[in-house]
């Protein structure tokens, strides 16, 4: 069994979210838009899927360094454990700072602010890639002696925290939690695209950092949420390569080494003055309308049903996983990725080939449980026939969806 505090914390997750959509429902004040919340829930599973695979990798070179050149040899204990969380923190607060100061390590952290909305689900809405800048910044840790297993723990639990910070419903809380701990008052300004908001506020729990490096700034009025230049998409693979699509166009049209190296390494939209020179941020127009790509209720419906299904499975595939060989964890990896990019789509476009991709993904569910049943996994008869009945009945509905077009009109490019 996963043992990952961030995976063992997926039910209060959803408990929490499924709270503040009542408290919507009852003060009549809406933050979700269900393309957004599904793409933003999407990206994350995205992400813990990439975690199943290179955690081992990230925990292993963090363990090497500890076991071969730490200065220390800390006992684990309270204080080594509350010396981690503050450590943890400091480094976080640098690891982040320079995700939105340095380019390209900004495309492994872009994912997680291109939602135009702010609820707890944006909260979910996190990279794929962002490890490979970002974990390098947390080594020194193993080299003062914090024992991995603590790494882990702290980690998952700063994760943890940031969770309740991304709603719109808690106002400014009492001042001395204002000044030492991070909120949602805080956390709004950072995911805010008005120029005076913009790269503000990098804190995981301890806003005392921005607080001692000059990066602190109050929630005036309520920021445009977002990037400067919209993602306009709910496919959430494209959402963690689309910076890096663009870096890359900028970089073939450079005109020397020294201009690629600067576009890579300056900051975000800095380009030279012959591609227009650096992009600054801009006031957003009072006219501005989110990117929305409109689905009529029944379309809104399935995807709806497929996602909360689909959520079973993902979780399932988390808290076990460790459990299965590598063949068996790219397939499931595979079905995640096509479900999550299927839903996207669904959102987005409509398209031939996308209709067979889509009643394909439905039969590999029952199909699916059948190949475990052989390989001696314990699966009860009734839950194979109930997914069974799950995938021949949502064919049916899809191809019903598909003779009266209802699918979006947008074809694909």
């Amino acid at each position: 069994m996963n043992l990952n505090p961030v995976i063992l914390a997926i039910p209060m997750y959803f408990t929490l979210m499924g709270i503040e959509l009542i408290y919507e429902k009852i003060t009549r004040r809406n933050t979700y838009r269900l393309n957004d919340a599904i793409t933003n829930i999407s990206t994350g599973t995205l992400q813990q899927l990439t975690n199943t695979f290179v955690a081992i990798i990230r925990i292993g070179i963090y363990t090497f360094v500890y076991e071969q050149w730490s200065f220390f040899n800390l006992e684990q204990n309270w204080i080594t454990f509350t010396a981690a969380m503050i450590l943890f923190d400091f480094f976080y607060y640098w690891e982040h700072r320079m995700a939105h100061s340095i380019s390209l390590f900004w495309g492994g952290h872009v994912v997680h602010h291109q939602s135009e909305d702010f609820n707890l689900s944006v909260a979910l809405r996190q990279t794929s890639t962002g490890f490979i800048w970002g974990f390098p910044f947390f080594l020194p840790m193993a080299l003062m002696g914090i024992h991995p297993i603590q790494f882990v723990l702290v980690g998952g639990l700063n994760l943890l925290y940031q969770f309740w910070i991304h709603t719109e419903h808690i106002e400014k809380l009492p001042k001395w939690y204002e000044l030492i701990f991070n909120t949602p008052s805080h956390h709004r300004v950072h995911h805010g695209r008005d120029p005076k908001y913009i790269d503000k506020n990098f804190a995981g729990m301890l806003i005392i950092w921005d607080r001692m490096f000059g990066t602190f700034t109050q929630e005036e009025e309520r920021p445009n949420y977002g990037i400067t230049n919209a993602l306009k998409s709910w496919n959430p693979v494209y959402a963690n390569f689309a910076h890096y699509i663009d870096l890359f166009k900028s970089t073939r049209r450079s005109k020397s080494l020294k201009d690629t190296l600067k576009i890579l390494f300056k900051r975000p939209g800095w380009l030279p003055e012959y591609l227009g020179g650096y992009q600054a941020p801009f006031e957003v127009d009072p006219d501005y309308q989110k990117f929305n790509q409109n689905t009529n209720l029944a379309v809104n419906g399935y995807i709806l049903t497929q996602f909360l299904v689909a959520l079973s499975i993902y979780a399932t595939f988390f808290f076990v996983n460790s459990s299965f060989d590598l063949p068996l964890k790219i397939a499931f990896a595979a079905w995640i990725i096509i479900t999550t990019l299927m839903f996207g789509f669904l959102f987005e476009y409509k398209n031939k080939w996308l209709n067979f991709i889509e009643i394909a993904r439905l039969l590999a569910i029952p199909i699916g449980l059948y190949f475990l049943i052989i390989k001696g996994f314990e699966i009860p008869q009734l839950l194979f026939f109930i997914f069974t009945g799950f995938a021949i009945i949502s064919i049916i509905v899809f191809l019903r969806l598909i003779s009266k077009s209802q699918l979006p009109a947008r074809t694909m490019p």
